[in-house]
């Protein structure tokens, strides 16, 4: 049923503008790979649909490093702050 409504609607592309690859080659602002990017509008839907799917789990893994990162500089700023004292 899902592949009926991938005929009726064309997949958006996920670029929002911030083209800059970061240091995995992936694009920093919609998480797609360089292929994924030059050729999005060449692929067909079901390729497009794959490839929204995965950029949801790079997303998350993306979110879950950043709070990672925040949560080890607060740790960091609070052991200072002892540090102080």
């Amino acid at each position: 049923m899902a592949v009926n409504q991938l005929e009726m609607f064309d997949l958006p592309n996920p670029c929002v503008g911030i083209c800059e690859s970061g240091p995995r080659g992936y694009c920093r602002g919609c998480l797609r790979s360089r292929d994924e990017r030059y050729q999005w509008h060449l692929k067909p839907e079901s390729e497009r649909a794959e490839i929204l799917r995965l950029l949801a789990g790079r997303q998350k893994r993306r979110e879950a490093f950043l709070r990672q990162q925040a949560e080890q500089e607060q740790k960091e700023q609070a052991q200072q702050q002892l540090d102080l004292l």
